[in-house]
């Protein structure tokens, strides 16, 4: 049985509230979709950017340690997704969500030996989960984060700006802001289906799953 979904759940989304509803509504879907939870980094990278600036900390060690920073919001993540399976490797992660349990990966072990990608800021967690969803041959990745999605302007006043519902990897390289700078080129080498989505409404998340849609942001593969 193949993943139905690799789930980012960005760090941003412990903040301001909201987390605990997006964990309950992964619980219950884990039941019924083979589901895949990568963590962000949220604070816990924070502290490691202030530890990199404050220190001179070469980008080395600044990845791992933000790897690291992940595997704690994984284990925070795991507190909060009832029902859920704590891994560190993926045929383990596979064969949770094959059970009906949705399953955290914890990739700093799994990153860490096969070091797929470059050791800098510009790859995130948004890009380790979609290393992550390729490796675990899996066609859809969803990044849940603080924000509806991509906007065509960066927000400014009172002012809402326009939501891109649709664009290609191509067009993300060339769109600043919302996900990592490395994001659009190693989609580029991928066929991945990826989604970027309000995690403080979950009920988006159901509503992806079951109809391949949502309010969100879907970015495709094909060149337009």
């Amino acid at each position: 049985m193949s993943l139905d979904a690799v789930l980012k759940v960005g760090g941003s989304l412990s903040r301001g509230g909201g987390l605990a509803a997006l964990c309950k509504e992964i619980s219950r879907l884990g039941k019924r979709y083979t589901l895949l939870v990568v963590p962000g980094g949220g604070e816990f990278a924070n502290q490691v950017r202030e530890a990199y600036l404050r220190h001179g900390l070469d980008e080395t060690t600044a990845h791992c340690m933000a790897l690291l920073a992940m595997d704690q919001f994984g284990y925070l993540l795991s507190a909060l997704i009832t029902g859920s399976a704590l891994t560190s490797d993926l045929p383990s992660a596979c064969q949770a969500a094959e059970s009906g349990r949705a399953a955290i990966l914890l990739p700093s072990a799994l990153v860490l030996h096969a070091d797929p990608l470059p050791h800098s800021w510009k790859v995130t967690s948004d890009t380790i989960a979609a290393w992550i969803a390729h490796e675990a041959h899996c066609r859809r990745l969803v990044l849940l984060k603080d924000v509806d999605g991509l906007w065509a302007a960066e927000p400014a006043g009172d002012s809402t700006p326009e939501l891109i519902a649709e664009l290609t990897v191509k067009q993300l390289a060339e769109h600043a802001g919302g996900v990592d700078a490395y994001l659009s080129r190693f989609l580029a080498s991928t066929d991945l289906e990826t989604w970027i989505i309000n995690g403080r409404k979950p009920e988006r998340l159901p509503e992806l799953l079951s109809t391949f849609q949502t309010s969100g942001t879907h970015i495709t593969s094909e060149t337009k």
